[in-house]
């Protein structure tokens, strides 16, 4: 009888993945059979990251620009870049950022890199689209503690800005107009060519055959329920938490984050409350699958999840510093 329980338990966790699944296709059954040595892309539940989309250069620039500016915040010292380095992994290595106020904030960062690739953005999934989510971020008092009108006003008295604005659009700084060139520049934030998306694309050797054995447990395991997709996640919500607590935090329902660059994202989880990817497996081993995974399979999936590092402008994503 217990052990009929326990399958049960098993089996709703996964069917509980699945319910809230939005915008995605369903991986068919044979996706969870074991890995061939070069699969082709279109059968697998995974799939690559495209190239960046095409854009205008000059928006481009305009808005990598202003990620970095400022004068986008309310105190005048925090920018876009202060919570999202760039230059290393897109978020930072913090368990929790500080917002304009001086607290901490509520949840970990996540990375904005590939951000553009999921259905919703933010861990309570609140945002549908780069440019609300640009707006929510300039208008939250603790992370931006300004205004998309006060940042325009701010920004249309620099004269070289207006007048960029001014050539780029063909008007002067606008609401609309602020919040698409940031969402421009921060589409372009892709990570492709990982050895698991070249893998895909059918290089035989771009993976080790303990990262292939590492993609054949989180497919048999029933990772992949949650974690599918071109992000590799992003695209459902989910509870932390099915068999056992999985945070200190409890919120509830969640956005599934996107596990791509992962192995260099840490800390993990909405509170960061953990340092490493051994750990984050075990635990989630644990707490979504009721599951006490061995050495070897934590070892095998973290080397798989090491496979999912992209590059930024043709270099590898990096964890920040010590």
């Amino acid at each position: 009888m217990r052990h009929r329980a326990l399958t049960s338990r098993r089996r709703f966790g996964a069917c509980l993945a699945i319910l809230f699944l939005a915008g995605v296709d369903s991986a068919p059954a044979s996706d969870v059979a074991a890995v061939s040595p070069s699969p082709p892309a279109e059968r697998e539940a995974i799939s690559p990251i495209p190239s960046p989309p095409e854009a205008d250069p000059a928006k481009v620039a305009l808005g990598e620009q202003l990620f970095a500016d400022p004068r986008l915040s309310g105190d005048g010292k925090h920018s876009c870049l202060s919570c999202h380095d760039i230059r290393t992994n897109g978020a930072g290595s913090h368990r929790f950022d500080t917002g304009v106020d001086g607290a901490k904030l509520r949840f970990n960062t996540l990375t904005v890199f590939d951000a553009a690739l999921s259905f919703r953005l933010g861990w309570e999934g609140k945002s549908r689209t780069l440019e609300a989510e640009a707006e929510v971020s300039l208008d939250n008092p603790q992370l931006m503690g300004t205004s998309v009108e006060q940042a325009v006003k701010r920004l249309g008295a620099d004269p070289e800005l207006a007048s960029r604005f001014s050539a780029i659009y063909g008007h002067a700084i606008n609401r609309s107009s602020l919040l698409d060139v940031i969402s421009t520049y921060e589409r372009t934030l892709l990570t492709p060519g990982s050895p698991f998306d070249r893998w895909l694309e059918g290089d035989k050797d771009a993976i080790s055959t303990t990262e292939q054995e590492g993609y054949r447990l989180f497919k048999s395991l029933g990772c992949i329920s949650c974690h599918q997709g071109v992000n590799v996640g992003g695209n459902l919500f989910e509870r932390p938490g099915i068999f056992s607590p999985l945070t200190s935090s409890s919120p509830g329902l969640l956005r599934v984050p996107s596990l791509r660059n992962v192995a260099v994202t840490a800390p993990y989880f909405d509170d960061g409350s953990v340092a490493t990817l051994d750990e984050a497996v075990r635990k989630m081993g644990t707490a979504q699958l009721d599951r006490a995974l061995s050495d070897q399979q934590v070892a095998a999936i973290v080397a798989f999840l090491g496979s999912l590092t992209g590059t930024y402008r043709g270099v590898p994503v990096t964890a920040p510093s010590p």
